[in-house]
């Protein structure tokens, strides 16, 4: 990889592909993304114009031809020096030409090693295989990117920040089709739902502050960490006043019980956030909720609804099991895909910012806890 004169970032590609050029329309970029292999929201200039607000860099690279790709970087700075680079749910193209998967790569990891950067990630939702288990029906691409990633010197990341699993349910057959999908007892709680007289409406920028509420509620129950309100009615309403999300809630006699947020991009609908209260959890209201964003999804045009997180390993001691079973009702598909792979071109100090860093820190944090007053 190499600078024009106008400072533009391009390399010689493979035969069927032109040398990527710096994007700055956000209608064009958002076109050509959703024209590729595995479009997702976070490859959206929306996304990566709401991760520059938290404080990353967002840069756009479209590979023009007949073998187009794209990769929206975004670049995070560590002082005054070092810095990460991570490709969300990317890059794009179409994996099963090797020509074009080598190119693309190697403009990556030229990226890489020319920002002396830490290493840069990418996670792209290539398929490994599909299928719950026992069921699994391996994906000969997909087997292959990994093992050509292996050879290149990527490894693995420890660091996996999107799911490597998940349940996508096909919406193309009819809202008739879909429901005779789902396994009976899911039927049956929606229809439990309706009879216990829970009420779904759409939501509206207006419930963004009761939506962070339900949310909190949730992660204080269920022991997971989230971020200030700040960062979710940024993240939330950017979508939301793009026409890129739309929020459900659900409710008992007026009183709020649970919500969830579905985004869309391109031809897929994703439920990214669910939320509820200990109120009223015996009338399934969550099941409820999934359906009206399902009709929502399909009704949009989108042909996949992605109940986005599965379990790592299927059994039963994973945090995401009771999760997993609850989507599995809807009659998706498990799908697994690579998970996030890094590049470091400098092995050592990506060695020891991965393991080292972190283990000195966790004695830090464990002998300031211990620490009792006046000592």
């Amino acid at each position: 990889m190499c600078f024009t004169s106008n400072g533009a970032e391009v390399t010689t590609l493979a035969s069927g592909m032109g040398e990527p050029r710096l994007m700055a329309d956000p209608a064009a970029w958002d076109a050509a993304v959703a024209a590729l292999p595995g479009a997702h929201l976070l490859q959206s200039w929306a996304w990566g114009d709401f991760k520059a607000r938290t404080g990353w860099r967002a840069r756009r690279w479209l590979w023009p031809g007949e073998h187009s790709a794209a990769a929206q970087v975004l670049t995070r700075a560590l002082g005054r020096v070092l810095k990460v680079l991570y490709v969300p749910k990317g890059p794009l193209l179409d994996w099963a030409d090797a020509a074009a998967r080598a190119a693309v790569l190697d403009a990556l990891q030229a990226l890489a090693r020319r920002e002396r950067a830490i290493f840069i990630k990418v996670d792209p939702d290539v398929v490994t295989s599909r299928g719950g288990p026992g069921e699994e029906q391996p994906q000969p691409t997909g087997l292959a990117v990994r093992a050509d990633l292996a050879a290149r010197g990527w490894v693995f990341s420890r660091d996996q920040i999107q799911f490597r699993n998940t349940v996508q349910l096909d919406l193309r057959p009819t809202l008739e089709a879909l429901l005779a999908g789902m396994k009976q007892k899911t039927r049956y709680n929606l229809r439990l739902a309706e009879r216990k007289g829970v009420a779904v409406r759409p939501g509206s920028a207006t419930d963004l502050p009761l939506l962070y509420q339900l949310y909190a509620e949730t992660a204080a129950r269920d022991g997971f960490v989230i971020r200030p309100a700040a960062y979710y009615q940024e993240a939330w309403g950017r979508f939301l006043a793009a026409g890129q999300a739309q929020p459900f809630l659900a409710e008992v006699g007026g009183e709020p019980v649970s919500a969830l947020i579905v985004f869309r991009f391109a031809q897929t609908a994703l439920y990214m956030y669910g939320m509820s209260r200990e109120a009223h959890r015996d009338k399934m209201s969550n099941h409820l909720l999934q359906w009206h964003a399902i009709r929502w999804a399909k009704a949009q045009g989108c042909t996949v609804y992605d109940f986005w997180g599965a379990p790592d390993e299927f059994v039963e001691s994973d945090r995401l099991w009771g999760v997993w079973k609850f989507k599995e009702g809807f009659g998706g598909q498990v799908v697994r895909t690579l998970g996030a792979w890094d590049y470091a071109p400098a092995p050592r100090l990506y060695r020891l910012y991965t393991s080292v860093l972190p283990r000195l820190l966790n004695v830090l944090h464990r002998r300031a806890a211990a620490r009792q007053p006046g000592d």
